[in-house]
């Protein structure tokens, strides 16, 4: 698995080079890829009918639609933004599988620093407490995945009221600062984060037998 950091990125550029390494993955000319990064503040669209209703005031905020899975969803300065480019292998076509792996890896992630999270039933994503301090929304072009998830982290999740994010009430988000004192930092995450998804991945894809 390659690892990438683009930094501080607008989304719609990170959108355009993730097509590049997506489209070089499916020609088997790149391996399968994990993009880290961070967006300037932007209200992402997915493709979920109405999810352009749950856009409340978006104060000069981009809106930009999106071709991933999912609502409405803010992303901005202070989130661990992943997005795993990876080729699915023939005996694991499974998206639901594949989204399900991202969310026990991030809470894998989370309890190497003390934080308890968990799945709901309801709704993608991870929940501390019962709020979601991780989105999730992906996609899939000849069964290589792209797009990922958004981890808060330092994020001012005053932006989500202006919202109803993933068709929730605001109210309803968290971030990784107000439950560690002080918040990890970005590279501690980072590599921890590889690590766990790693070691999911290579299990999950591992020939049956």
């Amino acid at each position: 698995m390659r690892v990438i950091d683009w930094g501080r990125v607008p989304y719609e550029e990170a959108v355009e080079r993730m097509k590049v390494v997506l489209a070089n993955r499916i020609a088997g000319s790149d391996p399968d890829t994990l993009i880290f990064c961070e967006h300037d503040p932007v209200y992402t669209v997915g493709r979920t009918r109405g999810a352009a209703a749950n856009i409340l005031n978006p104060e000069g905020i981009p809106i930009v639609p999106v071709s991933r899975g999912g609502d409405v969803t803010f992303h901005g300065p202070g989130q661990l933004v992943g997005y795993p480019v990876f080729a699915l292998p023939d005996h694991r076509h499974d998206l639901h599988g594949f989204l399900r792996g991202l969310e026990g890896s991030m809470i894998q992630s989370l309890a190497s620093f003390g934080v308890n999270g968990t799945r709901d039933d309801r709704n993608t994503g991870v929940w501390v407490d019962g709020k979601k301090i991780m989105a999730i929304g992906i996609a899939a072009k000849r069964w290589v995945t792209w797009h990922g998830f958004a981890l808060n982290c330092t994020v001012d999740l005053n932006h989500y009221r202006r919202i109803n994010p993933c068709g929730m009430p605001s109210d309803l988000v968290t971030s990784l600062d107000r439950h560690t004192d002080p918040c990890p930092p970005r590279d501690i995450l980072m590599n921890t984060v590889v690590d766990e998804l790693g070691k999911w991945w290579r299990d999950w894809t591992a020939e049956p037998g």
